[in-house]
């Protein structure tokens, strides 16, 4: 491993959110078995964490949860750890939203807890000005709203950690990297000019959630500051990068933000499950390269990737990127080293979906989102 100099991340302190606990409640998360282990141990086994402060992850109180989700969702949850599964329970969770796809699980309040308190404690990180980038790759779970579970997702950190940082920052930029539209931050900030969310995501009939076109952004005084990316299957590398470059430095020159939370969501990677892009962890790097250079107090969160291994190199390789420092292409030995096979390689290719997304629809995307951007009132000096 070397140091890539002259690269953006040159010198910058770095918060690295991690507990023995945080990993073991999210390995038992149903949806990724095992994903925040495997993560953690390549971040290690590529010698990274010596390069970074590691935080130990703390639970967030009921009140700080409450700060976004409303009261009977968290006494919803809170209950979940003591409850026996009977029909008055059940009745309960469907109410908001636990069942299907956010099963009911034992630990699961325990489990919101501490993921939402990582990212809380990532972002005080920032606002106490202790680093200039925080890392929870145990976050992201976008989806969540105020009073419902919902794809995957029982309590939006994201939206805590944002609401953490406007204790201090005037604007907040949040951008979504995951296949799916970030709905649950959007939501929650449609409303207001005080948080931009800029989501790049598919978009198609029958995708879950279904919402993000480009013909959505905000509402009432949060007109404008909603920034929808709808893209269709196999968009490659080159495209992803330039459609990324083109609107976040639209969005930037408009809003001028003062502090940045990046979804890293990892299953817009080829491979993963959800069978959509053709994108690399190579590519999305380049994409976060663009926000590092903003030199912003930035927090990085996780998301979805469910393809377990490309994940585990995708965040790996993100979070060398942030620390300026070159990693061996060979996936070093480790205890989950036989799992990054046949070619127990960092990279993986990028992948040949038949590409839909023609250069005219892009343009034509870019050029409907600058236009609205042109409409944000500068702000205050």
């Amino acid at each position: 491993m070397n140091e890539a100099s002259g690269d953006v991340g040159a010198g910058i302190s770095v918060v690295y959110m991690y507990s023995d606990k945080l990993v073991e409640l999210s390995d038992r998360f149903t949806k990724t078995p095992d994903r925040a282990g495997r993560t953690h141990a390549l971040i290690d086994a590529y010698g990274l964490l010596k390069y970074m402060r590691v935080v130990e992850a703390k639970e967030a109180s009921v009140q700080e949860l409450r700060v976004f989700h409303s009261d009977d969702y968290v006494t919803c949850l809170e209950g979940v750890n003591d409850e026996d599964d009977d029909e008055q329970s059940e009745e309960c969770w469907s109410d908001f939203g636990l069942g299907y796809d956010c099963p009911v699980q034992p630990g699961l309040f325990d489990y919101c807890r501490l993921v939402a308190g990582a990212s809380i404690q990532a972002a005080e990180c920032l606002v106490g000005g202790q680093c200039d980038v925080a890392i929870n790759w145990m976050g992201g779970w976008h989806h969540a709203k105020k009073d419902e579970a919902s794809g995957f997702c029982y309590v939006n950190d994201c939206v805590l950690a944002i609401l953490k940082l406007r204790e201090k920052y005037n604007r907040v930029m949040y951008i979504d990297w995951d296949v799916h539209h970030g709905d649950g931050v959007e939501d929650a900030f449609v409303f207001t000019s005080k948080v931009m969310t800029v989501s790049f995501h598919k978009y198609s009939p029958g995708f879950y959630p279904g919402t993000g076109d480009s013909c959505d952004m905000g509402e009432g005084r949060g007109q404008y500051y909603t920034v929808n990316v709808p893209l269709k299957d196999g968009i490659n590398d080159s495209q992803y990068i330039s459609l990324v470059s083109r609107v976040l430095s639209s969005a930037y020159t408009a809003y001028s933000p003062e502090a940045v939370v990046c979804q890293c969501g990892a299953d817009c990677l080829t491979e993963d499950p959800m069978a959509s892009f053709n994108l690399t962890p190579q590519g999305l790097a380049e994409c976060l390269k663009i926000v590092l250079k903003w030199k912003l107090p930035t927090l990085l969160l996780g998301g979805g990737g469910y393809h377990l291994a490309n994940t585990a190199r995708c965040w790996t390789y993100l979070t060398s990127v942030v620390l300026s420092l070159s990693l061996d292409n060979d996936i070093p030995d480790h205890e989950h080293s036989d799992e990054y096979g046949p070619y127990f390689e960092l990279s993986i290719a990028a992948g040949t979906k038949l590409n839909e997304n023609t250069s005219d629809n892009l343009q034509g995307i870019v050029a409907k989102l600058d236009a609205n951007m042109m409409s944000i009132p500068q702000p205050p000096t």
